[in-house]
């Protein structure tokens, strides 16, 4: 099946009973998993180690066996669809960036579809522009050494994020891509996300959940399995919920700025009801 052009347009995601294992025959690293995502929704994922996030976002991108059930996106069974299809449609933000030998242009457009004014209003996005005008010999032109290591983990993250901006895809996955940075280019990359990718479905993988507060919702994992799908106010307003208690881990001072945070989140939304 070669789905159109503009596919996805909206950003619905859909797993129905998926389970899915690494290799033939191996135990199931996801099991049973249904849930809907509506287009445009910030959906935040944790769990501990080995809880099956990162295999999640495995099964969205075709990376793994998948045993039983389906994955759709925008009503297409992406089982269907040529693996280049699916994984050219969706942005990632990686961990561990993956930029290469080449100039700055090169890294953002690989195959020369926007013009200058394009990029450097993404760079703009994201304030890396005056570090590539200024800081940067040649601008555009600058050379990237190998793997990005003449960059910083956070800058080499954000020119990701710009290169997503360019590609103004509908669905937007960031895989604990601020694990290894610092607050300050935390909070810049949150604040380029909620203000470039309104309309796109954003799934945020993170050990902080200072990262995902904000989020419409969160999905918590266990041993494979959902074990809970719901906005961060209402798994705070049970004591005994597994992200509640993740919270609570976090020390006094992190989880009460989280539930202000949350309430904050909740006050707002009240407001805009009436």
């Amino acid at each position: 099946y070669e789905p159109s052009i503009n596919w996805p347009s909206h950003g619905r995601i859909v797993f129905d009973n998926v389970s899915i294992s690494y290799f033939q025959d191996s135990p199931l690293v996801l099991r049973g998993i249904s849930l809907n995502i509506e287009p445009g929704e910030k959906i935040g994922i944790i769990g501990r180690t080995g809880a099956g996030k990162s295999s999640f976002i495995q099964a969205l991108f075709q990376m793994a066996i998948l045993v039983d059930g389906h994955i759709q996106i925008d009503n297409v069974d992406i089982a269907t669809v040529e693996l280049y299809d699916v994984r050219k449609r969706i942005s990632i933000i990686p961990q561990d960036p993956v930029l290469f030998h080449g100039t700055m242009r090169s890294n953002l457009d690989q195959f020369g579809h926007y013009s200058d004014a394009e990029i450097w209003n993404a760079l703009e996005q994201v304030q890396l522009k005056s570090l590539v005008r200024n800081s940067m010999p040649n601008g555009l032109l600058s050379s990237v050494n190998e793997s990005g290591s003449n960059l910083s983990v956070g800058q080499k993250q954000l020119v990701c994020l710009a290169r997503a901006i360019l590609k103004k895809s509908k669905i937007l996955v960031i895989d604990e891509a601020t694990a290894n940075v610092d607050n300050a280019t935390d909070e810049l990359i949150q604040r380029a996300i909620r203000d470039q990718f309104k309309a796109c479905t954003v799934l945020t993988i993170a050990h902080r959940l200072r990262t995902v507060i904000n989020s419409d919702r969160i999905m918590v994992l266990s041993n494979g399995e959902l074990v809970e799908f719901d906005t961060p106010e209402t798994l705070l307003s049970d004591v005994q919920s597994h992200f509640a208690i993740l919270v609570e881990q976090t020390g006094t001072n992190e989880a009460e700025y989280l539930r202000t945070i949350a309430n904050f989140k909740l006050s707002m939304n009240k407001s805009k009801e009436q």
